[in-house]
């Protein structure tokens, strides 16, 4: 079997943490994100993923290499010259998810993080007999996104409504699907959209098909989802293997600990948190509810809750970093300061606390 992930373009809603790696690699529960999707997929018998990418294709092919090796599964890059939308990319890869199998194949948007239920979702495909499946998840506030109406029973999409002001369902689509390759007949090579204009074709002949997701979802494309989706994932791997996760003293509630950070004296670590390869956390410091990346440091007595730290930046000791306050690379924050919602793009140092929500050039 094979798979497309939608890589896509800047990730301008993660910057600055997109600045210095394309956010595919950007780590999620220290591993990058498209790591947790293409392990999940050679765990049910893919063995080919393709790339659709329009961004960077250079620096994610160096470090996809060295995934191939490891995890065991074909890698390709379907690099696009212009933005393709959500279905043009799949007919620009037409040749490389074709073969003579007729075998099915996932597309899934690179910024989804759940359980990945793909073997189910392959039992459920074959099962209904249809061109096409789609997960579906079920959400508080159906009226932010594009709600799938279906039939309950069968599981056969009626119909698609685009943030719909009246109530008419509260599943939306998850962004992972699994194809029959006669879908790519109905996908032209231009800039389309595979939710508006591929999927209601589908539906319209009856072949369109939606399984409820089980488990968590979460799209983890800007920090404040990150930090939830953090949650979630650390939740589920506590009921799934829970040996994963940090012990002692020190930790509250889920903490993801690289066995390379070390932590001092006297800590209060989590609940939520997600210690990246070589931290050094230094004694009495805080953490809760955030990501420190690869290689930061933070001194004493510092205080962090609801951010994100990048990779090789310094919290300065008796410091307070708070309310989505995200640090890119190589950032050092100051003893002593406060930032409260900063948002510091790579390479600064800050010497005078952030009292609003702002951006740091």
């Amino acid at each position: 079997m094979k798979a497309l992930i939608l890589v896509g373009g800047f990730g301008t809603r993660l910057r600055p943490l997109t600045l210095s790696f394309p956010k595919p690699l950007v780590e999620f529960a220290n591993k990058p994100m498209i790591l947790h999707q293409i392990e999940a997929l050679k765990a049910i018998g893919v063995t080919e993923v393709v790339l659709a990418i329009n961004y960077q294709p250079e620096v994610m092919m160096t470090f996809l290499k060295e995934f191939e090796e490891k995890v065991g599964i074909k890698i390709t890059c379907s690099q696009e010259t212009e933005p393709l939308g959500t279905a043009g990319p799949l007919a620009l890869a037409r040749d490389k998810l074709i073969d003579d199998s007729g075998e099915p194949f996932f597309v899934l948007n690179s910024d989804v993080i759940s359980e990945y239920p793909f073997k189910e979702m392959i039992e459920f495909h074959k099962a209904h007999g249809g061109e096409a499946s789609i997960m579906v998840t079920k959400v508080d506030e159906p009226s932010k996104y594009g709600v799938v109406v279906m039939e309950e029973s069968t599981g056969k999409v009626q119909k698609f409504v685009e943030k719909p002001k009246l109530f008419v369902g509260n599943k939306i689509n998850a962004g992972i699907y699994l194809l029959n390759p006669s879908v790519l007949d109905k996908i032209e090579l231009r800039p389309t959209s595979i939710e508006k204009e591929v999927f209601p074709k589908i539906a319209a002949e009856n072949k369109l098909f939606a399984m409820v997701l089980p488990g968590f979802w979460m799209d983890i494309g800007q920090p404040r989802d990150y930090i939830t989706g953090l949650r979630l994932y650390l939740d589920s791997l506590r009921k799934n293997s829970s040996s994963k996760l940090a012990r002692g003293a020190h930790i509250v509630g889920n903490v993801l600990v690289d066995e390379t950070a070390k932590i001092g004296e006297g800590c209060l670590i989590g609940p939520d948190v997600a210690i990246g390869p070589g931290c050094i956390i230094e004694s009495g410091v805080r953490l809760s509810r955030c990501t420190v990346m690869r290689g930061v440091r933070i001194k004493n007595h510092a205080c962090i809750s609801s951010s994100i730290i990048g990779w090789h930046s310094t919290v300065g000791q008796w410091a307070r970093v708070e309310n989505m306050t995200i640090l890119g690379e190589d950032v050092h924050v100051s003893d002593e300061i406060y930032s409260n919602g900063g948002v510091v793009l790579p390479h600064k140092e800050i010497k005078s606390s952030i009292l609003k929500p702002e951006i740091v050039m």
